[in-house]
C-alpha cells in the first residue's frame, strides 16, 4: 500500500495487529483516500469471540503505532466474528478490497461460508455511517 507517500506492506501491519494478545486474526487491505493516496483498512477479529469497541479500536491503532510508526494506524477497523476463507483456509483479501472500496464483489463461490462476506460489508457499512 501506499499511504502519503510511505509504501506499507499488508503484512507489517497484520502482524503488528496479530501481535496484540486480544487480537486472534486479522486481515488488511488498502481502500482509496482523497487525502493520503490510500488508507489502511483493517478487518480483525477478536480472541473468544469479543466484540469490538471504540476503546479496542484506539487500542489497536495506537499498538500498530508503537510496532510500525504512526504513518501506518488503520483508517478504519471493521470487527468481523469471522474473515473469508477459502475451503483450504486462506483469506480472500481480494473480497475485503472490494468492501472496503464499495464495489460488487467478485466471484465468492470459492468461499467456505459465503455468508461471512455479507456480515462483514453489513459491518462495514454500519461502522463509515458511525464515523460520519
Amino acid at each position: 500500500m501506499n499511504v502519503s507517500g510511505h509504501r506499507i506492506s499488508t503484512i507489517e501491519v497484520e502482524s503488528a495487529l496479530v501481535d496484540h494478545p486480544k487480537v486472534a486474526e486479522a486481515a488488511v487491505c488498502g481502500r482509496k483516500d482523497e487525502r493520503t493516496g490510500q488508507a489502511i483498512v483493517a478487518y480483525v477479529t477478536l480472541k473468544g469471540g469479543d466484540e469490538g469497541s471504540v476503546d479496542m479500536l484506539e487500542e489497536l491503532r495506537d499498538h500498530v503505532a508503537d510496532k510500525i510508526g504512526p504513518i501506518a494506524k488503520p483508517a478504519n477497523i471493521v470487527f468481523t466474528p469471522e474473515l473469508p476463507k477459502t475451503r483450504s483456509g486462506k483469506i480472500m483479501r481480494r473480497l475485503l478490497r472490494d468492501v472496503a472500496e464499495h464495489r460488487e464483489l467478485g466471484d465468492t463461490t470459492t468461499l467456505a461460508d459465503p455468508a461471512v462476506v455479507e456480515e462483514i460489508k453489513e459491518r462495514a457499512t454500519t461502522e463509515a455511517k458511525e464515523e460520519e
